[in-house]
């Protein structure tokens, strides 16, 4: 009995002693300064993110083969394209509905740009390559684009001079497809473009003007950002052309293409596409996978009925292109002569 007595005297002993013990050693958890804790709670609360700031500078002398690479019409069979033709800088895009590949044949989609392609979650408008590295490969070997073989194109690089020793300090002398695809998907890794947007998501309400927001309200309200999302602001997922509406149907002509469906098989794969990113939108038309439409407001009306099924108003619409002209960012630099020569500049028609 008075051991029972003794305990019951003992525990709120006990419970005091481990409440002043907390009190003694709790202290108040360090403030993050006030730009790194608007910076997290901005990126945190939005669908959207900004682009990473890179972690260190990438290694030029790679980037820069990659880049004459790219911009090097003789690696098509007749001398007449480079990846450079369909995607010309500074934004990525020809501004063409479909481009012209060798020979003057069309391509069969609209050439979407390669700035900030890095980003997207799979290439194509089908998402039929995972990677860059697959991506790459695509144009040079396509019989409508380059045409072109990889031995032709590994025997073109180890006869050029400057080639040769740029192989040989970049990847120890070795040419072949994996060392051409590495230098190519270097320099497109590159191509990111900082935006005024990305300012405004890293906590500078002053990087947009008030419509802008009003834009990027109506953009979040009306669900654009449930597929147009993330820091690419797109291409990280696959989604039906017509979710609401039947586009197809209303555009017969456009039928044909039935998108990833060709690369599945799956029927309920039939006009679905990848999301495209919606960074320098504003710059880089026309639209669609097919390239069918000029005008932006025609675009942001068109998802807006066959996506949202929604008939924005012109004010609405407006609104959100003002949202849209923000994420044009900053283009990347031009080629230097200092490693784009004359020799692979297209052949004079």
């Amino acid at each position: 009995m008075k051991s029972s007595l003794s305990q019951l005297l003992l525990l709120p002993m006990l419970i005091a002693l481990a409440a002043l013990l907390i009190m003694l050693t709790w202290s108040e958890p360090p403030r993050a300064p006030a730009s790194e804790h608007t910076h997290r709670s901005v990126r945190s609360l939005e669908p959207l993110a900004p682009l990473p700031i890179p972690a260190g500078a990438p290694a030029s002398e790679r980037v820069a083969l990659g880049a004459r690479l790219y911009h090097d019409a003789r690696l098509s069979s007749d001398g007449s394209v480079s990846c450079a033709s369909c995607h010309p800088l500074p934004y990525g895009t020809d501004g063409r509905a479909r481009s012209i590949g060798v020979g003057g044949q069309l391509s069969e989609r609209n050439a979407p740009s390669v700035l900030n392609a890095s980003l997207n979650f799979a290439q194509y408008w089908d998402g039929r390559a995972a990677t860059l590295a697959e991506q790459v490969i695509g144009p040079l070997l396509d019989p409508q684009e380059m045409a072109s073989s990889w031995s032709r194109i590994e025997a073109l690089v180890r006869a050029d001079g400057d080639y040769a020793q740029a192989f040989g300090h970049v990847y120890g002398g070795l040419v072949d497809r994996h060392s051409i695809s590495d230098a190519l998907v270097s320099y497109l890794e590159t191509l990111p473009t900082p935006a005024p947007f990305d300012r405004y998501l890293r906590g500078d309400p002053a990087a947009i003007d008030a419509e802008a927001r009003q834009g990027y309200a109506l953009f979040k309200s009306l669900g654009c950002a449930s597929c147009h999302q993330g820091v690419g602001v797109g291409g990280n997922l696959f989604q039906r052309f017509g979710i609401i509406a039947d586009y197809f149907a209303d555009h017969p002509d456009n039928a044909a293409d039935t998108g990833r469906e060709r690369i599945t098989g799956r029927v309920e794969d039939r006009h679905v596409f990848k999301v495209p990113s919606l960074r320098n939108v504003a710059v880089t038309g026309p639209y669609f996978h097919d390239g069918s439409v000029a005008r932006l407001e025609d675009a942001v009306r068109i998802m807006g009925r066959y996506q949202l099924g929604r008939r924005l108003s012109h004010e609405e619409t407006r609104l959100i292109i003002a949202f849209l002209d923000t994420l044009t960012g900053e283009p990347p630099s031009l080629p230097t002569t200092a490693y784009l020569h004359e020799d692979v500049l297209p052949v004079s028609p």
